[in-house]
């Protein structure tokens, strides 16, 4: 008899070409599903909340797969683990019921967006931040970035050969917080188009450097062109954060403990 399983799966992106098993690179999909097939001893085939680009990182990815193989949650992640290189970790593993989608089932996605903010390049961080030489301004960030908030249409902010249908998408929360030489832009959304979170991150810090006005985020919104949007931000900034699902499924709320107290330096 078959069953289905979540996993919370966390990785270092700056290794793989991003998330999508592509034939004759790494990616995290292939070592993923490599080393399942090995636990399961059967193909296994995994489905994810949202696929990550190259350099991107995740500490609350999540995926489920399909299989008849009879192990514990206990084998699923450890087993795993043991056949998985160093940079991918699995979390925690669930048995879910067969209508659970990792994909669609998802209600909302978290990115934070890492700026080492100093006027000298980072070195042993430097894979796992951005870095902008110049001030920002936080709060004008915050401000500006508060014109997303909502259904919009996100055209200007998606990536050329981004694939999706629709570019309509709905931001529940963009928060831009200081700590120290660290800023921090937070995103939640019901779901994200193809290079969102970093073209967002590229408009808000052009603000923030006072390189261009608080009204430019809404203005860039507004004219549905992505030519006329701002700089990609860096993807070694970027992480895929948690995925929330309907409770009840009661899966874990991230794969990290406490999202929200994140450091990725002291």
């Amino acid at each position: 008899m078959g069953m289905r399983v979540a996993l919370g799966i966390e990785y270092d992106g700056n290794g793989f070409c991003g998330w999508q098993l592509q034939p004759g690179t790494r990616t995290v999909q292939g070592c993923v599903e490599a080393a399942l097939s090995r636990v399961a001893n059967h193909p296994v085939r995994v489905i994810c909340a949202g696929r990550t680009d190259t350099g991107v990182h995740a500490l609350g990815q999540v995926v489920h797969f399909d299989t008849h193989a009879g192990r514990s949650t206990h084998s699923w992640v450890f087993g795993a683990n043991a056949n998985l290189p160093g940079d991918i970790s699995i979390r925690w593993a669930r048995q879910v019921d067969d209508d659970f989608h990792a994909r669609f089932g998802a209600l909302r996605r978290h990115y934070r967006y890492i700026i080492y903010n100093h006027r000298v390049r980072p070195a042993i961080a430097a894979q796992h931040v951005s870095w902008e030489y110049r001030p920002l301004e936080a709060a004008l960030m915050a401000e500006a970035g508060a014109s997303l908030l909502g259904e919009h249409d996100f055209s200007s902010y998606r990536a050329y050969a981004c694939q999706a249908r629709s570019a309509v998408r709905t931001i529940h929360r963009l928060d831009v917080t200081r700590r120290g030489d660290h800023v921090f832009i937070d995103v939640e959304a019901n779901a994200f188009l193809h290079h969102m979170v970093r073209n967002i991150a590229g408009v808000l810090m052009a603000i923030g450097a006072g390189e261009r006005p608080v009204e430019w985020a809404a203005e860039v919104l507004a004219l549905r062109d992505r030519q006329l949007g701002g700089v990609t931000a860096p993807p070694q900034g970027l992480y895929f954060m948690r995925v929330d699902y309907p409770r009840r499924y009661a899966l874990p709320a991230g794969a990290a403990g406490d999202m929200e107290h994140f450091r990725l330096v002291p």
